[in-house]
Order: C-alpha cells, then structure tokens, then sequence
C-alpha cells in the first residue's frame, strides 16, 4: 500500500464526468495551465532513459507511465546487460527486472502502466515480455493495463510519466525498442539494436520533464484516463518537498509557466477534445519571423490550411520542417506521404517568396528517422509532446502536448532558452557547432539558406524535400483522407466532409491551380 501520508486524506478521485466539466474553461485551445519549477529538454532517448532511470529510484510513491507502446526487453542504460552490474549499481538496466526490482525495494512505492490495446498482439513476438507480465501479476503494487476507451480506428497516443506527482514527463519517447540513440545518430552504431540483436536505423525523438505543479495536473490527466480505460480510480499522490530530479540534469527552464492540450475523438458519452488542432492554428497564426518544427508526419489538413494562409502574406515567415525521408511501415507510407506530397506542392505553389522548406536528416548516406514532435515559434513559443502533424492527431488519437509561451506573464526569460534550443537542434542536423548558428543565421538571413551552405558529403547533414509525382491511384488516397481521416467517421465514409482538399478552402483552389497548369 503506499504511505498515506503521501495522500491526500480528503480527497476522492472524481468521476471522469466531473473532470471533464472541471476541465472546461474559457480558451478552446488549452486544458490548463500550470506552474514548473525546472525543466529539461531531453533529445533523443539515451539521455531520457537514463534519466528516467534515476528519476524512478528517487520515487517513493507512485510512477505512473502511460505510453503507446512499453516493452519490458529494453535497456534503460543501454550496452549493458541484466547480469552486468557495476560495483556501484546494484539494481538492473533492462525494464522489466528494473520494475520489479523497484518494487521489491521500495516498500510503499506503487507502479501503474497504460498503453494502447492494439499492441497487445505485438506480444506474441516478444517472448520474454510475457514473461515479465505474468512476474508483475503476482505484485499487487504493479497494475499494467491496456487501453481501449477510444473509437475503433483511434489509439492512445500520449507519452506521459508522473513520479509521486512531483516530477513529470511529456513528449514523443515510448518506452520500447528502436527508440534508443544519441545525439551523434551515428551511421554504424554497436548499441543501436532490438532486443534480438538486429541493427535499426538512426532515430531522433525529444520530451521535455518536469518538476513542480505541472506533474499534478498531469497526474489529474493520467488518471482520468485510468478511469476511462476501465482502471480502478486511484487515489492522488500528495506532492512533498522531496525532489526527484536527476542528479546532474541541468535545466533548461526555471520557473516558468506551461500549457497543457490535449486531443481526444469522442466516445461513448465523452465530448470531443480538439485543442492541439486549435492551438497549432493559433501558434502558427501568430508567427512574425518563422516557425521552426520537428514532425513524424506532415498530413494535417488544418495545418496546412493555416501555413498555406501564411505564405501567401505580403511579409511572410519562415517555415523550416525537419521530417523523416519516408513513414516508418507501407501503410503509413500510404496515408502519410502521398498527403504529405499534395500538402507540400500546394504549400510551395503558393509560396512565390520561397518562405517555406522541408528537410530530411541524415548522417552520412543514411537517413535519420525523425520521431520528435516539437514547434518553436520566433523562439517565443515552445511546444512539445506526442502529437504529429497529421489528422488523426488532431481528432482521433488521445494526444498531450504542453508548451511555453513568453507572452504568459512570467515567461518572458524563457526565450533565450528556447533559441538556444533552435540553436542546438539545428546544429545537431546540419553537423556544426551551436555556438555557430547565431552568426551564421545573421550572414545567410534564413534557416534554409544557412542549411543550404552547410552541406557536406559525408557527415551530417538536412537534405530538401521535394515533392514526388504521384499517380491517379495514391492521388486519391492521399485526397480521401481514409487512412489517416480526422475524425472516426471518417474512416467509414472518406469523403462526408470533403478529405484533404475540402470544397471552397484555400488548398482545394491551390490544388485546382496546379491542375490547370498542368492541363496546359
């Protein structure tokens, strides 16, 4: 049982009706706003699984992970195995045996784990992850429960952690395999396999943890969703002064207010949530200077309806998007890229100043998958979490994304951390120092013109994307919407509200443009 002294006596857990009447407030585009103490950007997963590995040793109450995927065969430290001990570690590195060490260590620590149901035949490959579930069955303080409170064709999507309501994590890094990498992305690296040994590729991905009153709100969110996932309400953890921070970890905020948004399709008796659509629209709306922004996909329609808006200004932004080369599996590829390709030729059709550019990382001849999801705008705005550029992550997926805006009062002194994020993000893509990028992006004037001069032949590098040629076939796919629509419905009836290219908007007329020229 956990220490009730850790609880709040007083309180119940509400029913999931009354959080969301609670939830309701006057913006349409954020859940909540709350207040952090510190927090660090982490990009890529080395970093946050080792991170994540110290922070869960300090809890002494509850973790709570929710995820898309977990997979217990992972190493938290990777390149070490369960029987390699240090003589200072005492305590394993692969995740299953770590969470059951935990456990059997920390006598009023409980351990709750949510991820997406659809997952559950993934285990049929995973031998030992079976393994690990049915030890965990016999702790009455391990509860891992799969999620299905969502529409058919709809996932859980969010990557959240809250450790004893005192430190939490929101982001795009699932807890499971060929999610590990450093910042290097090197080419050939030993320690960049599954846990059958075999290589994948480059993998770049980023979340942001947190410490302060932002892991209660997260937790009101968790645990709402445990509710809804058919879970027995949890009573709250009661934040104590006693911090969880990793020891080493510097901070790139202090003291700084975040916002919280969220995505979820309507179900059963539950409204529909659409504030990340509606915050992108805002964010992107309030660029001056230029918007700069990691994504899995680019297929939403809303968002490029809104940088179609944009570069179609007397003084336009810049708009600089790091993607993966192509989606990770043929369907996606299907639904993703053939949208992405419509999206891009009517975007640069209408973009006679050249404002806006795709770009693919690589290392070497080898292209780095891109995972992240993150947006900064005029190194004012912020925004990181599991939400990708696409419809279903505007309508139908559960989705958490949070972001730092400097114009809340109080933020103001974020913005230089937020350049230096810019700053080190676009050094870590184009193989050159941080320190440079300040002094280069005054010289060129741009992003891409500065990417442009910073190629090489052999070492890292953001190579432009161009829109392929797509035939009759995928042109229709990619125009349905059918496989990644923005609302259930949708699914069954692809075209009810227009697909990608909805009658009257911008990008149907732009689309229209590019047909007649064509034609000619």
């Amino acid at each position: 049982m956990l220490d009730e002294g850790a609880r709040d006596a007083g309180e119940e857990t509400p029913d999931p009706k009354t959080i969301s009447r609670l939830e309701d407030g006057e913006s349409s585009s954020v859940w909540r706003f709350a207040k952090v103490d510190r927090a660090a950007v982490l990009i890529d997963a080395a970093d946050y699984f080792a991170a994540m590995q110290e922070a869960m040793l300090k809890a002494r109450y509850r973790i709570f992970l929710i995820g898309w995927d977990f997979d217990t065969r992972i190493h938290l430290a990777e390149g070490r195995r369960w029987w390699q001990r240090s003589y200072k570690r005492e305590y394993p590195v692969r995740l299953g045996s770590f969470i059951s060490w935990l456990v059997r260590h920390r006598p009023t620590l409980e351990i709750r784990m949510l991820k997406w149901s659809f997952g559950i035949f993934k285990f049929v490959i995973r031998g030992s992850m079976w393994w690990d579930l049915t030890r965990w069955a016999r702790h009455r303080r391990i509860d891992f429960k799969f999620d299905s409170a969502h529409p058919t064709g709809c996932s859980h999507h969010q990557k959240i952690a809250v450790l004893d309501n005192s430190l939490a994590v929101c982001g795009g890094i699932d807890m499971t395999v060929k999610r590990w990498d450093t910042r290097d992305h090197n080419e050939d690296e030993p320690l960049r396999k599954t846990p059958r040994g075999g290589p994948y590729e480059p993998w770049h991905d980023a979340t942001m943890m947190m410490e302060g009153e932002v892991a209660d709100a997260l937790s009101d969110l968790g645990r709402d969703r445990w509710i809804r996932a058919g879970g027995t309400p949890l009573l709250p953890v009661q934040r104590t002064d006693r911090s969880l921070w990793p020891d080493g970890l510097e901070p790139t905020f202090e003291n700084i207010e975040v916002g919280i948004a969220r995505t979820r399709a309507a179900h059963r008796d539950w409204d529909k949530v659409d504030e990340i659509e509606t915050l992108f629209v805002e964010h992107i709306g309030r660029a001056k200077k230029f918007i700069y922004a990691e994504s899995q996909y680019f297929a939403s329609r809303a968002i490029g309806e809104a940088m179609l808006k944009r570069v179609q200004e007397d003084d336009p932004p810049e708009i600089v998007i790091v993607h993966p080369r192509h989606a990770d599996g043929w369907l996606e590829q299907q639904a993703m890229d053939h949208a992405r390709a419509q999206l891009v030729r009517c975007i640069e059709e209408a973009d006679k100043k050249g404002r806006f550019s795709i770009w693919t990382p690589y290392s070497g001849i080898t292209p780095i998958y891109v995972h992240a999801k993150m947006m900064i705008v005029d190194d004012r705005i912020f925004r990181i979490g599991s939400a990708n550029m696409n419809n279903r992550s505007m309508g139908l997926d559960s989705e958490c994304d949070v972001f730092v805006d400097c114009e809340r009062e109080g933020n103001g002194h974020a913005e230089d951390a937020i350049r230096r994020i810019r700053h080190s993000l676009l050094a870590e893509h184009c193989g050159l120092e941080e320190d440079e990028i300040g002094d280069l992006l005054d010289t060129h004037g741009s992003m891409a013109t500065m990417i442009d001069h910073s190629i090489t032949e052999d070492g890292r590098n953001l190579v432009r994307y161009h829109p392929p040629e797509l035939n009759e076939v995928e042109e229709k796919v990619a125009e349905s919407g059918l496989l990644d629509p923005e609302d259930p419905e949708d699914l069954f009836e692809p075209f009810a509200k227009g697909g990608l290219f909805r009658k009257g908007s911008r990008l149907a007329r732009m689309r229209e443009r590019i047909r007649r020229k064509k034609a000619k």
